[in-house]
This record gives C-alpha cells, structure tokens and sequence, in this order.
C-alpha cells in the first residue's frame, strides 16, 4: 500500500525528492560554519558567533520572504533561483575576506532559507489535497535521509580540507536546482482577486491561522530544547556526548522510516486534531525530561517526541497550504516556515537562561507550554474542513 502510493506521485515530485536527499546530503555549510570560521579563518568565538547570527538572521528571513517571491516570479523558478544563489555564497566563504564573512553569511542564509517555502509549495500545489499531507512527509522523510548522511560526510571532508565542505555544498545544491529546473513543469502564475487584497487580510479572515502558527511559534521553542539544552542536561547526569549524538541519530531514523507511512493512515484524519495530538505527544515527552532527567528517561523522551514531531510538521505544513487562497501559497509557505524555524533562536537564549537558574523546572514548563498550545490550536480550528471536503477545492498548477 505506502510504496503503491508513493509510485503513484508525479514523476517530476519523485525526482524533486531525489534531488531533495542529495542536497541535504550535502548540505554541511551551516553545519561546521562556526567551526571553520574558527579554525580556518582565525575568528575568536565570539566573531565566529556573531557571524553564525547574521547567517541565522538571514535564514528566517529567507524563510519569512522566499515566497513572495515565488508567488510573484513562479515556486519554479524561485526555488531554482535560491538554490543557485545558495551555491554562489558557498563557493564564495572560503576566497572573501574575513572581515566580509559576516555579510556573506547572512545572504547565503537568505538565500538558503528561501528554498524551503517554495519547495514546500510545489509539494502542496502538486497534489490533491487529501494527499499533501504525505507528500510532504515524504518530502522531509527524503530531507531528513540526506542529513544522516551529511555530518559524517563533512567531518571527513573538514579534516582533508575544509574549503571541501563550502564545494559539496554547492555542488549538491546546483543538482537539485538543475533537477527542479529539468523536471519541475513550468505553468502560468496564478493570481487572484483574493490575493491582489493582500496575505495579512487574508489572515485576518482566517484568524484560526493565525493561531496555529502561534502555536508553532511556542511549540517549536520548547521542541528545539531538544537541541539547546539536552545536551547539557545530559552531561549533568554523567552521559557521555557520544550518547546524545546517538539519540538524536535515531530520531531522524525514526522519521525517515516512519513519518511518510503514518502521514497516510492518517490522512483522513482532521488536521488540527493531529496538529494538537503532535504538540500534546511533545510536551509529554517534555515532561519526561522533567521527571526524568537521566540518559533513560532521555530516550524515552526523545521517542515520545520524535512521534510527536511526525504528527504535528508535515499536518501543519499542509494545513497551513490548503488554507492559503489561490495565488498565495507559497506566502503562506513563507510564514510557515518562519514560524517552523523560530526555535532556532529563541530556545537557545530562553533555554539556556531557564536552565542556568531554574533547571530542575525547565522542561515541565516547556512542557506545560506545548500542551497549551495543544487545546489552544484543537479549539480555535473546529471549523477547518476535513481533507475529504478540501480535496473538493480547484488545486492550482504548481508555478
């Protein structure tokens, strides 16, 4: 049944997520950026960490504005155009001078962080709505692939030579936008009355939108405490690093064998009943932590909210689609993905400080926090269609 539905996909879709794991598998830039900045280029940590802010920075914005541009050039293009922007930034880290690295960073983020929502809104804008659901699953299950392959990868190659590291990832980025550029279908824009008024009055008449993505906005804060404090709490209780590198492995095992298949039994399920089921899933994993604080209850916690992470990312990220009216997708893409990568700022700041002073209360608060977003997302979308009456809806051609 998965792999008949999975041959069922597009041809070009299928090439899309071929292209998608190669790229992530070479995506190693942002992930020994500040090491090499330091190694490398001779930065002090805190320059090197400055630089890694303005790549962040860049990042969110890419995320929160790449599909404007998509909605206004074509997702086609605009997902071709980021990733060869991508590729130029790469190839450029190692040859500019130390003192530019830091506004490299930040336009190599912008444009990195571009691709997602256009890509996303490809995925979306391809499929009958009753199928978007696994067909971005299957799209992150591709992704997260790529990234089991990628660390090792760079580590290798940062020990030959690092300048190796910025070549892969151009090299790979250049593949999936010269595959999205042979096999993507080109069509017309689509456009609207409903979009000439504008995104935010199109939120503004969709308020439970608005809500979700507030939700996320919390809800990936504490699920990113995964990321930012774990590790130390884990290096409290006597756990070697190595063990925290293993849990994390896992997880993304876990999603890519998992998510894509649970996506379609789910699929005529309520989104936000999922949605919320995912953010009820993560904080109880939180609370485990809580009550829990060893290498044990880490594993456990870690299970509980990887499941949690493949109900909730790939429901939202297509929710948030099918709400977008014609000719907005890829904005709504764009603040979904924006709201999707917060955490990445504002749990190390807030986390790192909660667990200086109160560590013991950390993650039962952050626990607390997700399942508030749980009710709050559950009772402010009763109304959001079920996918059986959305797939009733004209899906447009992607662009």
């Amino acid at each position: 049944m998965y792999w008949r539905r999975v041959a069922e996909l597009p041809g070009w879709l299928k090439a899309v997520m071929l292209g998608q794991l190669v790229s992530s598998a070479g995506s190693l830039a942002w992930i020994y950026l500040t090491l090499y900045l330091v190694e490398d280029r001779g930065m002090s940590p805190q320059q090197a960490g400055f630089a890694a802010a303005a790549y962040g920075v860049g990042l969110l914005l890419g995320n929160l504005g790449g599909g404007w541009f998509g909605d206004r050039f074509g997702l086609r293009t605009a997902a071709v155009a980021s990733q060869l922007s991508w590729a130029v930034a790469c190839l450029a880290m190692p040859v500019v001078p130390t003192a530019l690295l830091a506004g490299l960073a930040a336009v190599a983020g912008l444009c990195g962080g571009a691709t997602r929502p256009n890509l996303s809104a490809l995925v979306a804008t391809a499929l009958p709505a009753e199928r978007r659901r696994e067909g971005i699953a299957l799209s992150r299950s591709a992704s997260n692939a790529g990234f089991t392959i990628g660390p090792p990868l760079g580590g290798l190659l940062a020990a030959y030579d690092f300048s190796l590291v910025f070549v892969v990832d151009a090299v790979s980025s250049v593949v999936l936008a010269a595959v999205i550029w042979r096999w993507v279908p080109s069509a017309v824009r689509v456009v609207s009355a409903q979009a000439s008024g504008g995104v935010w009055r199109a939120l503004r008449q969709d308020r439970s939108v608005l809500v979700l993505l507030a939700a996320i906005v919390v809800v990936d804060t504490v699920y990113r405490q995964l990321y930012a404090t774990l590790p130390l709490l884990l290096r409290d209780a006597g756990s070697p690093a190595v063990a925290y590198g293993v849990l994390i492995g896992l997880s993304s095992v876990l999603i890519v064998l998992l998510e894509a298949p649970l996506a379609m039994r789910l699929r005529e399920h309520r989104s936000t009943r999922v949605i919320a089921t995912g953010f009820v899933l993560v904080g109880l994993g939180l609370s485990v932590l809580g009550f829990w604080p060893a290498l044990a209850g880490a594993a456990v916690a870690v299970a509980i909210i990887t499941a949690g992470e493949m109900l909730y990312k790939p429901t939202a990220t297509a929710h948030v689609a099918d709400a977008a009216p014609e000719g907005m997708t890829g904005r709504f893409s764009s603040l979904y993905a924006a709201a999707s990568i917060s955490g990445m700022f504002l749990a190390p700041a807030l986390g790192g400080a909660a667990y200086q002073h109160i560590p013991t209360l950390l993650f039962l608060a952050a626990a607390v926090l997700a399942l508030t977003a749980a009710v709050t997302t559950y009772f402010s979308s009763q109304r959001t269609p079920t996918p059986a009456a959305l797939s009733a809806r004209t899906t447009p051609p992607p662009s």
